[in-house]
């Protein structure tokens, strides 16, 4: 089993920041993309931000240039850098993560989720 541990969600004001972290534990042989999706109430889910395990990064155009995705592979951790938060913003974000068990064969696993509310 995998599980993937989320932390730095909280209330910020708008313009504020907040920094996600996604670190996985358990037995596994590598950890290959992540993504970090976000969910608002009534909203459907949709993705924020993506990595791969060479570091390519994306973003969804709402984000870009305020989000940065990174990884410290050392850790097993994926962070979610952002800035100039804005009140549409607020969401649950979850990250999730493709995990090789072993060589060729990778599962994916979901966080438990951390919210972020930004308001005045």
């Amino acid at each position: 089993q995998v599980q993937l541990v989320e932390s730095g969600g909280g209330l910020v004001q708008p313009g504020g920041s907040l920094r996600l972290s996604c670190a996985a534990s358990g037995r596994f042989f590598s950890i290959s993309g992540v993504e970090w999706y976000r969910q608002a109430p009534g909203k459907q889910r949709e993705l924020v931000a993506t990595i791969t395990r060479g570091g390519s990064t994306g973003y969804a155009d709402s984000v870009k240039g305020r989000f940065t995705i990174s990884r410290d592979n050392a850790k097993n951790t994926v962070y979610l850098q952002m800035s100039s938060l804005l009140p549409e913003d607020t969401a649950v974000y979850y990250c999730k993560s493709a995990v090789s068990v072993r060589p060729f064969h990778v599962e994916d696993y979901w966080g438990q989720g951390t919210q972020v509310t930004v308001s005045a």
